[in-house]
Parts: structure tokens; C-alpha cells; sequence
């Protein structure tokens, strides 16, 4: 039998209302990158549609395209990866805006606006020091010196500026902030007058006030999942939106096998140092293969049984975040490691 994947949408608009409420007034963009981190896009966006976000933070112009065609012409949509000329032109004929940290982007956005003969939507990027992407200081003023010229020429509208920022440490945030700060006045003396800025993920955007401006980006915290090393979801306020099943295939001796394996997304490198929630109680996974898993066996295991790989933690299941940091990495990477093929089913609409 095939793992599952239960999604709650109950659950992820719980979430969503706990983040809205936190980060008031900022607004929310719901981040929906990676199939809604698994989740599934098309149900996780039309739930939090219905419970009123009006932002979508979309990654890329291919997603950010899926958006809009389950969702229509209402919500604002924001993709900050844009690989060809191609993208821009997309982007622009599906109302897209656009996070541009690159000055010979920024023109080929110009040229793809003048194209379609309408003004393209954009956010520029300033690199804070994480240097993932994003035009560096000292090439910021004449970068938004020319965004300024194509927006007096018609062929642009800046929006926002914003940037990423590493979550590591307050420290290394502060001096982000600083920069972001320069940034932002910069601009203003280029003659820009963004209405949105954007800085914040999950973690700051709970934690610290003066990081969240106009508009925080979360995607984790919206399904539940906690940073590595944070506090718990439920002491955030949140609940995992996902659980991941498995059924148990066959027993063997004091092992037990499980009908879920690497190929389903569950990490080889679990086995040894994870618990899964069975029902004699947590049990170590002992082996991970390409489609089947081995834990320890407990009293009266029978096929058919149902393990919980990942779930609610206070349920006294694992949560993705947990088995994270058993392999030095973050809830999201388990989240959407989980095959496609994985049935998704859904409750709570």
C-alpha cells in the first residue's frame, strides 16, 4: 500500500489567521513556493483565497502562473526568479509582479514592458549580505537611479524594494537591517516611491517587530512547520498541517517493514537516528531503502497497521522539524521531499 500525505486545511488557515494576527498591520504574503512545500498548491491557495490573502509569493513565473490560474485575476502575485526573457513576457501578460536584483534584468524587464506596451510591476532587491541574490550596495545607486528613469518612462512601476536575510543570528539580521534601511533611503533620494517593503521570513517576522514593515514572505510557519532550533510549533501557536503515513507491509521477526521508502522522500540517512510513531509507541527506524522502510517491531504488530512518519508533535509524533535536526537540516527540506506521487488527502476545506 501506498505512503499518505493527510493535509488539514483546517489547520493551514488556523496558521495563516495565528501569522495575520502576529504580524498585524504588516500584511501577509503566503509563500507557495515548492508545490505549497509539498502541501499541494491548488488546495493550500484557494483555502487561504477563501480566508482573505491577498498576496502570493510564487518563487518562480511558472508557479506563479499556477497561482493564477486557480485563483483568477484578484490576488497579487510575486515571483523573484525570472531565468529568461521568455519568463518576463509570462510574467507580464500573467499580472505577476516581479523581485528584479539585477541590473541587466531590470532592463530586459524594460524591454519585455515596452513589448507588451504596458508597465511591468516591480521589487527591487537589495543584497543584505546573505548574497542568495540582489544587487549590491555599492551598485544600488545607480541601480535605482536607471529603475527610476524606466519608471518616468513609463515602461515600469516600483512598488517595493526588499531583500532576504540569513535568520542566523540577531546580530547578522541587525546589520541586514542596516543595510535594508540605507537601501530604502537611497531609493527615495532616486525619486522611487515604493509602498511595500519586504524583509521577513517566518522566524523574524514572529520574533521581531522591526523586521516586518509593510509585508512579511512566510511559508513555513503557515504550515505548521517551527525553525530548526525554535521554539515548538505549539508554543507559536501553530499546528503541522501535513502527516505522513505509512502502512505497515509485513512483519518479520523483532523488525517490522513499512510501505515507504527514499523513493517516497523519506531520507536513507533517518534510519538509526529517527523515531516514528506506531501503535506500540515510538519505534527506531532501523533501515530506509528505495521503497520500503524497517523499524523496530512492538507487541501484536500486524500488516495494515498504520505509522506516523511526521505529524502534530503534540501528538507524540515526530514533527518534519524534528527529523530535521536529526541530519542538520530544516523542516521544509523533509516537507517537500515527499514524492509527487504520494496521494495528498485532504480535509477541512
Amino acid at each position: 500500500m501506498s505512503p499518505r500525505l493527510h493535509i488539514d486545511l483546517g489547520a493551514l488557515r488556523a496558521n495563516i489567521a495565528r501569522v495575520r494576527e502576529t504580524v498585524a498591520p504588516a500584511e501577509l504574503m503566503l509563500v507557495v513556493k515548492d508545490d505549497a512545500y509539498g502541501h499541494g498548491l491548488v488546495p493550500v491557495v484557494r483555502a487561504a483565497a477563501a480566508d482573505g490573502v491577498t498576496w502570493f509569493g510564487a518563487f518562480d513565473v511558472r508557479t506563479g502562473r499556477a497561482v493564477r490560474a486557480a485563483l483568477g485575476g484578484a490576488p497579487r502575485i510575486f515571483s523573484w526568479i525570472a531565468a529568461s526573457r521568455a519568463d518576463l513576457d509570462e510574467a507580464i501578460a500573467a499580472d505577476i509582479d516581479l523581485g528584479i536584483g539585477d541590473a541587466g534584468l531590470l532592463e530586459d524587464l524594460a524591454g519585455a514592458a515596452r513589448h507588451a506596451r504596458t508597465r511591468a510591476r516591480v521589487h527591487l532587491k537589495i543584497d543584505t549580505g546573505l548574497h542568495r541574490n540582489g544587487v549590491r550596495p555599492e551598485a544600488w545607486a545607480a541601480f535605482v537611479a536607471r529603475a527610476a528613469a524606466l519608471e518616468a518612462d513609463g515602461l515600469l512601476e516600483v512598488v517595493g524594494v526588499w531583500s532576504h536575510i540569513a535568520e542566523a543570528s540577531d546580530e547578522e539580521d541587525d546589520d541586514a537591517r542596516a543595510v535594508f534601511e540605507w537601501a530604502l533611503r537611497a531609493a527615495h533620494l532616486a525619486g522611487l516611491k515604493p509602498s511595500l517593503r519586504h524583509l521577513a521570513a517566518s522566524a523574524a517576522s514572529f520574533a521581531r517587530r522591526e523586521f516586518r514593515y509593510d509585508m512579511v514572505r512566510v511559508g513555513a510557519f503557515c504550515y505548521g512547520i517551527r525553525s530548526a532550533g525554535g521554539p515548538d510549533a505549539r508554543s507559536l501557536g501553530l499546528v503541522p498541517a501535513a502527516t505522513l503515513e505509512a502502512d505497515v507491509v509485513a512483519v518479520e521477526g523483532d523488525e517490522v517493514r513499512l510501505g515507504i521508502g527514499a523513493l517516497h522522500g523519506l531520507p536513507s540517512s533517518l534510519a538509526g537516528r529517527a523515531d516514528v510513531s506506531t501503535p506500540g509507541g515510538a519505534r527506531r527506524l532501523v533501515r530506509v531503502g528505495a521503497t520500503e522502510a524497517v523499524v523496530a517491531g512492538w507487541p501484536d504488530a500486524s500488516a495494515g497497521d498504520v505509522v506516523v512518519i511526521y505529524g502534530d508533535d503534540a501528538t507524540g509524533a515526530a514533527s518534519s522539524t524534528d527529523l530535521a535536526e536529526l541530519i542538520g537540516t530544516i523542516g521544509e527540506e523533509i516537507a517537500v521531499r515527499v514524492s509527487p506521487l504520494v496521494p495528498r488527502i485532504y480535509a477541512g476545506a
